[in-house]
């Protein structure tokens, strides 16, 4: 099974229209998909179920996406955070990157570009997380290694 047919996205968007549209697309794509209409409702879908991917507004009726970037629970492999927003600037885009944004997509946007830039976060999830696990096996062969010399040693010396 390819990685995106079980990657989970919170679409989190005050427009309903964005919310719905993107919602079929990605289901469309093989992504499972919940949506959140503001902050509030997409930190405590956030702290109870783990998603791969957070496609964030900027504007939020009761926070701003930025802060909502720091306020979203991290998850392993870390959750990719992509800002999206109707209202760019420099400003803006350095801000979200200081506080930890992924991506940054300015609207209007064609939808492909927007598959795309979530299909190369999820590949570099992907690498991050089988580095991770890589050198887990690497650690745990070396300690064993390390516990059959010293028992090796220790026979010997009996």
């Amino acid at each position: 099974m390819k990685e995106k047919e079980s990657a989970r996205i919170l679409v989190v968007d005050d427009d309903v229209s964005i919310r719905k549209s993107h919602e079929a697309v990605l289901k469309d794509n093989g992504y499972l998909v919940d949506v959140a209409e503001n902050g509030k409702e997409a930190i405590a879908k956030s702290e109870a179920g783990l998603y791969n991917v957070a496609l964030v507004d900027l504007r939020l009726p009761d926070m701003d996406g930025i802060e909502l970037l720091r306020a979203m629970r991290e998850t392993v492999p870390k959750m990719v955070k992509i800002i999206i927003t109707g209202y760019p600037s420099l400003e803006n885009a350095i801000e979200a990157v200081n506080r930890g944004a992924d991506g940054y997509m300015v609207k209007p946007y064609v939808m492909e570009d927007l598959l795309r830039k979530i299909q190369e976060q999820l590949e570099k999830q992907q690498e991050a997380k089988k580095y991770g696990e890589e050198k887990i096996v690497e650690f745990i062969e070396a300690r064993a290694e390390e516990h059959t010399a010293k028992t090796s040693t220790k026979r010997a010396k009996e």
